[in-house]
C-alpha cells in the first residue's frame, strides 16, 4: 500500500512539475526629444499573428495619475494601429499589461511563457510591434518578424526614426 502511494506521489509531482518556460525580452528605446513642449508618449506593445490578428497584448503606457478620472485614456486612439486592433475593445486598466508612461531612455521588459499572454501562442510566424504616440509630437509604429517558438536566442534590432530608438527583441527558448 505504501509502495502504491509513493509511486502515485513521484508521478503527481512528475506531472506538475513546470516545464521550462521560454522568455521574451524587449529592450525599447525612447529617444530624448529637444522640443519646446515635451510630453512622454503613450506606447503599445503587442503580437499578431499571420493574419494581423492580435495574439497577445503585452505593455501599454499611457497616462494613468495626475490627471481627471478617464482623461489618459483619451488619448489611447492615438495608438491608432493598436487601438483599431485590440485597444477600443479593453477596459482600461489592464492587470498586468497597462502602466504608467516612462521617460527617456531604455526601457527592459521580460515576459515569461509562464505568467503572461505569450502561453497562449501557438508555434507559428508572428509580428511584434511597438507603437508610440505623442501629444504635441508624432506617432511611430515599428515592427519585428519572429518565429515562435525559437530555437536559438539571436536578438533582432530594429530602429525607430523618431519617437523609438532601437527596440530590440531576443526570445530565450
Amino acid at each position: 500500500m505504501m509502495r502504491t502511494f509513493s509511486a502515485w506521489l513521484v508521478l503527481l509531482v512528475m506531472g506538475t512539475a513546470p516545464i521550462a518556460a521560454a522568455e521574451l525580452s524587449l529592450d525599447v528605446e525612447i529617444p530624448r526629444l529637444d522640443v519646446s513642449e515635451y510630453h512622454r508618449p503613450y506606447v503599445a506593445i503587442w503580437v499578431q499573428d499571420e493574419d494581423q490578428k492580435v495574439a497577445a497584448n503585452l505593455a501599454v503606457w499611457y497616462q494613468i495619475r495626475g490627471s481627471r478620472k478617464g482623461h489618459g485614456t483619451k488619448w489611447l486612439p492615438d495608438l491608432r494601429q493598436w487601438w483599431r486592433r485590440s485597444g477600443r475593445g479593453l477596459e482600461m486598466p489592464v492587470d498586468g499589461i497597462s502602466s504608467a508612461t516612462r521617460p527617456a531612455g531604455k526601457h527592459e521588459l521580460k515576459f515569461n511563457t509562464a505568467d503572461s499572454e505569450l502561453a497562449k501562442l501557438k508555434p507559428g510566424k508572428y509580428t511584434l510591434l511597438v507603437e508610440a504616440s505623442r501629444e504635441v509630437g508624432g506617432r511611430e509604429l515599428v515592427e519585428i518578424s519572429f518565429e515562435w517558438p525559437k530555437k536559438t536566442a539571436e536578438p533582432i534590432k530594429v530602429r525607430g526614426g523618431k519617437e523609438l530608438g532601437e527596440v530590440v527583441l531576443t526570445i530565450t527558448p
